[in-house]
Parts: C-alpha cells; structure tokens; sequence
C-alpha cells in the first residue's frame, strides 16, 4: 500500500510534467505585460504570490528554470525584484549587483545567460530612486575598498548629467543619474556581449529600462 507522503510525491510529479507540457512560451511584449500587471498587483498591495507554491517548486526543479524575463537590478535589500513584479519561482531571472552597473564581464555574462541559454525574451535594467550607489557618486567622498570601482563607474555619468544639464541640484540631479546610469548599463550590456547585440538584432530580445521607487513601489518604464 503506497503511504501518503510517496502518494503526495507521485501526484507532484504529475501536476509538475502537466505544468512543462502545457508551458507557455511568451514573447517580449507579453513577458512586458506581465511584469506591469504584477507591478501594479504590488503597487495597489493586492499581489497573489504567483507561482509560489509545491507544484511550481517541484516543476521547475524536475524540468528546469523557464524564466520568461531577465531583469539587472541594484543589490540594494529594498528592492526585491520578483517581489515588486508579484512573480515567483522560475519567473524572472535575477542578476544583481550594487547600482546595477554592467562593467564586469561575470554581471554581463549573467545577462547573457539568461538571454541566449535560458531564451528570455525581455530583458529590463532597472535602477531605483534614492540609490546610495548613485548618491555617493554624485557629491560623495572618495569610497574605501572594492566599491570605489562601483562608485568611479557612476561618477563619469554623473559628471556627464552635470554637464548636460548645470541647472539640476538636489532630487532633479540625482533623478537624472539614476535614470542615466541605467541607460549607460543597457549601452555596456550591448557593447560587451555580442550574444546579446545579435538577439536584440535579431528581433529576439527586447530591452527596456526601468526606473523603482522605493517610496510608492510603482516602476516607470523609460521607453514610454
């Protein structure tokens, strides 16, 4: 007699293969729609958890990760990414790294990854308000250790936007860094990966810049 907790495994395990077989395979604009919808979820507190569950877990550790977006955030504890887009398990492959920069070839690669082995179609850089990263580039004293890189890489768009517009201080200015940093991550992210450059090229891959703010938890995608 087969006991329950073998019984709960095989029903899983059928629930998991019906899930892979019935996978849907979205494209850029629908991977898009469902990280608006699932920001607005999370915006208006009315998120669902998609996607976190038994079923979900066993499925994608049977038949592996399908993520159907690939997003490059800040490392920063306030921004949780599938949390912010209400997705879950094997829905969003995560590449993080402090002021979402894209100088190392270990973080592009990671991008690359998600794009050309794992096939997402949407790729999102996204930046948030209120970055220390970004902050401490701006009028910040030299930072001590490894971060300095971090910093020194901000600091050139900083001075790009200070150039380009002398009349932004305060919260102007550091909307404006924020916003170009991640323009100049999108521009590091095509010029160091050939992969990429031929699947955005090639109509296979979409990228588009986004903006979070900590305060409301709304995304603004730039493109629009």
């Amino acid at each position: 007699m087969v006991d329950s907790r073998r019984l709960s495994m095989i029903v899983l395990t059928i629930v998991a293969i019906f899930v892979a077989v019935n996978a849907f395979a979205y494209n850029a604009d629908e991977a898009l729609m469902l990280l608006k919808e699932g920001n607005a979820r999370f915006f208006a507190m009315k998120t669902e958890h998609l996607n976190i569950n038994a079923e979900r877990r066993m499925d994608t550790a049977i038949n592996g990760q399908k993520p159907f977006a690939v997003v490059l955030a800040c490392s920063d504890s306030r921004v949780p990414v599938e949390a912010i887009f209400d997705r879950g398990i094997g829905d969003i492959f995560v590449v993080r790294v402090a002021g979402n920069i894209a100088i190392d070839p270990s973080v592009i690669g990671s991008v690359e990854y998600g794009v050309r082995h794992l096939n997402s179609p949407l790729l999102v850089v996204m930046g948030h308000t209120n970055c220390g990263a970004v902050n401490a580039s701006i009028s910040g004293p030299p930072l001590e250790g490894d971060v300095r890189a971090i910093q020194k890489n901000i600091e050139i768009v900083a001075a790009r936007v200070k150039k380009d517009h002398p009349a932004l201080n305060g919260d102007s200015l550091e909307s404006e860094v924020v916003k170009e940093n991640i323009l100049q991550a999108k521009k590091d992210i095509l010029a160091g990966s050939g992969e990429i450059r031929r699947a955005a090229g090639e109509g296979k891959l979409k990228i588009v810049p986004a903006v979070y703010d900590l305060k409301t938890g709304a995304v603004k995608w730039l493109l629009e």
